[in-house]
Formats: structure tokens, sequence, C-alpha cells
């Protein structure tokens, strides 16, 4: 039977992230993609870091030398010849101190706060964007709405 895929990874210490959070962060990754009409198979990876990793691959990746809280990379095409593998929609990097700032200036508890950035990071790898007025209206109402879902109405988007 076809499935949804995700990999968790902590990279931080242990006791930084909520027990249970990799199965929270894999029920908001489902709940992303089914509100966005994606059908299984699809695989995608989720790694809890911390501020120095992030800040790294910020600088690496977008020329911005600062820690930020989410990052996602997109897949792209699959290679000739791996057409028939399921498809990986990418990588979500969120940083644990990041993540715990925001949720503590935000008024809510860091399992809601990781579980909006992980929505936040599917939904860039689904094609979705902020820069422009539409787009971010877009994208949070679809965070809002996955949140709802989620039974997690407290916790609001904001700007990283």
């Amino acid at each position: 039977m076809a499935q949804f895929v995700i990999d968790v990874m902590v990279e931080v210490e242990p006791e930084t992230v909520p027990a249970g959070v990799a199965g929270l962060l894999e029920t908001a990754v489902r709940a992303t993609l089914t509100y966005e009409q994606q059908s299984p198979p699809l695989e995608l990876s989720i790694l809890l870091t911390g501020d120095g990793q992030i800040q790294q691959m910020n600088r690496d990746f977008r020329g911005v030398d600062k820690p930020t809280d989410v990052l996602s990379f997109p897949a792209g095409e699959a290679l000739p010849g791996m057409e028939d593998v399921d498809p990986y929609l990418g990588d979500i990097a969120i940083s644990v101190p990041y993540a715990t700032r925001q949720a503590a200036q935000a008024g809510h508890d860091l399992a809601g706060e990781l579980q909006l950035l992980t929505i936040h990071g599917v939904l860039h790898l689904l094609g979705y964007d902020h820069d422009e007025p539409a787009e971010k209206e877009a994208m949070w109402a679809a965070q809002t709405a996955v949140l709802a879902q989620l039974n997690l109405q407290h916790v609001t988007p904001t700007e990283a």
C-alpha cells in the first residue's frame, strides 16, 4: 500500500525536544499533504538541528549569514531511470533553539511551534512562497487551515 514516508532526524540534545515530537511532526506532514491533495507515495525528511548548523545552511544555500527557523530544500525532478522510485519531495531543516525562542515570544509551546514550522516547510516543498503579498496570503491561509485541523488554532504563523 502506498504511503507517505517521513524521516525525522534529531541532531540536537534529546532533552531540548518535546517527547513524542517525531510523531507530531509526521502528523503535521500528513495533514499538510492531505490538505494540499497530495497522494502517496511521497517521501521527505525533517532535520531538527541547532542554530549553528542552520546558519551554515542559510549562508551556503541562501547567502544569508544568520540562523533562521526553518529551511526547505525541494528535491526537483527525478533523475533519468529513477522515475519508478517513490517521489522524494525534499528536505526540511528546523532550528530547535530558534523555534524555542519563537514559541516563547508567541506564547505557545515548542511542540506547536515545531508543527507550524513543519507545515511551513512542507508548503515550501510544494511550491508555496511568501515573497509577494498575494503569495504570503495564500501560504498563511493554508498554514492556518492545517493548524486548525490539528487543533492548533492558538499557534499563529509569523515571519522569522
